[in-house]
């Protein structure tokens, strides 16, 4: 059987997965009559209310006498760890762009990780059934997207393809009439080559992808690159220097038809299979023969360029909630994650009761505490801060290439606070329907915090888009958050009264009932200083009864804050408690007399 192994490439929400679902049922691999889920490569919890890809996933498609091995990736920068390694297993690519939205940066990202492993693309431009699709316009720009990626003349020679994922069809022109996706499988067929392996050599397999199964323990997925692996062969494991990792059988061969794992006695070279039976072999080990003494070559990943601190929570309502609560349950886990995940790294504190957690972004780390939170774990999150490096005895910083599109009305708001940022503009060129698109070169930290502020500039209607640039020189201070917060000066449940009473002083961060401690944040205070409040207090009765004292109290809604947006607003002196039921805003000291202590520390230490 011929086989063809490729990744559908894109930015995030131009509708990959939904593409993906389409190709699985117009092959054949669902029964007409079978419920199948929307995205059924969305497969986890988070993936699904998201709406977007976190994990790569492998599938498999049958065109005639054409097996396709598809894997469907991340479109999010944050996970960029996932996109390179999985473009080392295939021979083409799909890159997906929306007709209206055109090449966004992550767009960007993951075609200049393809273009740079030789791959040749080709090009599907998606959702040209919306109304507001431009087609030709976005064609052009890719193209010119291709030019300043250095493509070669062999990559610019692009075959294009316009399609509606949703509605399952595909053509070469668009006043073709349209019917499935046949133009895009004979496409596949012929663009994308064969695999370039060697099937007489010894075997030899890249592991990309690690996953733990109940029942089959580590499960290690890549390409065959050469020769054919068997179940119960002698194999053993080599790291990227080397080194001899361990030895093992091969207790199971898992071949991707469809949406199952297939169990198979034997796969060649070219495949793509998931292996089990070795016990410490990780993400970018080489498993082979016995004989090899060479590993495959695995690509370097690019560093991290933001940190959190997870620390034990030992607030007073520690332990309440969630039923890991340790220092050694939360370091377990954190140990498990980055053996699978080679975007993160983590270091111990001498106490053992934090880690500072380094990875691509914010929304990789807060991916990761959510998972967290919903198997169980209590955490302490510290702010956000980004890692600096030295060069040639120069302090640099991460620098994000920031893509804005905004109602012309808005662009003065946008620019302003931007450039607050320390942001350099780069280009602002009219969008169409009265948007604007704005480019800058920010400073990573100054984007910390920012995303809730922009929606809110923007009146919801603004898009932002960022992505990973490279480092600058450090661009100096830029100006925190603006107000102070309120917070709790005793323990107990909020009470309706005392909260509309503190009303004027600014907006509320819980409901009444929520039980709170001291040194708990329970609002923003208007001004810069913050504030210590009692939300405990009822309401003095009295025999006098008159219509005016027995109105009904009517509060404003509260501001809740999601995961994302509360670790992105707390302030260095705060901590963001995560419990499986609740997120909460605390300060780091919980005792105000210890507070004042250390901020009078911390300002001398400046001075």
């Amino acid at each position: 059987m011929k086989l063809r192994n490729i990744a559908i490439i894109a930015h995030v929400d131009h509708g990959k997965t939904t593409l993906v679902d389409q190709m699985l049922k117009q092959s054949g691999t669902f029964r007409a009559n079978q419920q199948v889920a929307e995205c059924a490569m969305d497969s986890n919890e988070l993936e699904r209310e998201r709406g977007i890809t976190i994990l790569a996933k492998c599938t498999s498609v049958l065109h005639g006498d054409l097996r396709i091995n598809i894997v469907d990736t991340p479109g999010h920068a944050d996970f960029g760890g996932e996109v390179e390694r999985i473009l080392s297993m295939v021979d083409g690519v799909v890159l997906l762009v929306d007709s209206a939205e055109g090449p966004l940066p992550q767009t960007k990202f993951v075609l200049s990780k393809a273009l740079s492993q030789g791959l040749r693309p080709m090009v599907v431009i998606n959702k040209i059934d919306r109304s507001d699709a431009r087609p030709h316009q976005v064609h052009d720009e890719i193209f010119d997207l291709f030019v300043a990626l250095d493509a070669t003349e062999e990559q610019l020679d692009f075959p294009t393809l316009f399609a509606s994922g949703r509605k399952g069809w595909a053509v070469e022109k668009l006043e073709d009439e349209p019917k499935d996706l046949s133009p895009l499988f004979d496409l596949i067929a012929r663009h994308v080559p064969e695999p370039k392996v060697n099937a007489e050599a010894p075997f030899k397999l890249l592991a990309t992808i690690l996953e733990g199964n109940p029942y089959l323990g580590r499960l290690l997925t890549g390409r065959v690159e050469a020769g054919v692996v068997k179940t119960n062969m002698a194999i053993k494991a080599l790291s990227h220097d080397g080194k001899n990792v361990e030895q093992g059988r091969v207790s199971k061969i898992l071949a991707f038809r469809g949406l199952e794992r297939v169990p198979v006695d034997e796969a060649s070279a070219g495949d793509i299979v998931a292996i089990a039976g070795l016990d410490k072999a990780t993400v970018a080990d080489t498993l082979c023969d016995l004989s090899v003494d060479a590993p495959l070559h695995a690509r370097p990943i690019d560093p991290p360029t933001i940190a959190m601190t997870f620390s034990v929570n030992d607030s007073p309502l520690a332990g309440t909630e969630g039923d890991k609560v340790t220092g050694r349950t939360i370091r377990d886990r954190l140990l498990r994650e980055i053996e699978s995940n080679v975007a993160i790294r983590m270091t111990e504190s001498e106490d053992k009761d934090a880690f500072e957690v380094a990875g691509r972004g914010e929304l990789q780390l807060g991916i990761l505490i959510e998972t967290m939170r919903r198997e169980g774990f209590e955490l302490s999150i510290s702010r956000p801060r980004v890692l600096f490096r030295t060069t040639d005895g120069q302090r640099q910083e991460p620098i994000e290439e920031v893509v804005v599109d905004v109602d012309e009305a808005y662009t003065g708001a946008v620019v302003n606070k931007m450039s607050e940022r320390k942001a350099e503009m780069t280009d602002m060129r009219p969008s169409g329907g009265g948007k604007v698109r704005l480019k800058f070169l920010a400073p990573s930290r100054g984007l910390i915090g920012y995303y809730g502020e922009f929606l809110s500039d923007t009146r919801g209607t603004g898009i932002m888009n960022r992505l990973f640039h490279g480092y600058a020189p450090y661009k100096g201070a830029i100006a925190a958050r603006r107000t102070g917060v309120m917070i709790s000066n005793g323990q107990g449940d909020a009470v309706a009264y005392a909260m509309w009473k503190l009303e004027d002083r600014g907006p509320m961060m819980i409901v009444p009932g929520t039980k709170v401690y001291e040194g708990m944040i329970i609002g923003e205070h208007s001004k810069s200083n913050d504030l210590d409040v009692n939300v405990l207090e009822g309401k003095k009765l009295t025999n006098i009864r008159t219509t005016s004292k027995d109105e009904a109290i009517r509060l404003t809604p509260p501001m809740i804050l999601t995961l994302e947006k509360a670790i992105a607003y707390i302030a260095d002196d705060e901590l963001v408690e995560v419990t499986p039921k609740s997120i909460r805003l605390r300060k780091r000291y919980l005792d105000p007399l210890t507070r004042k202590r250390m901020a009078r520390a911390a300002a001398e230490t400046e001075a």
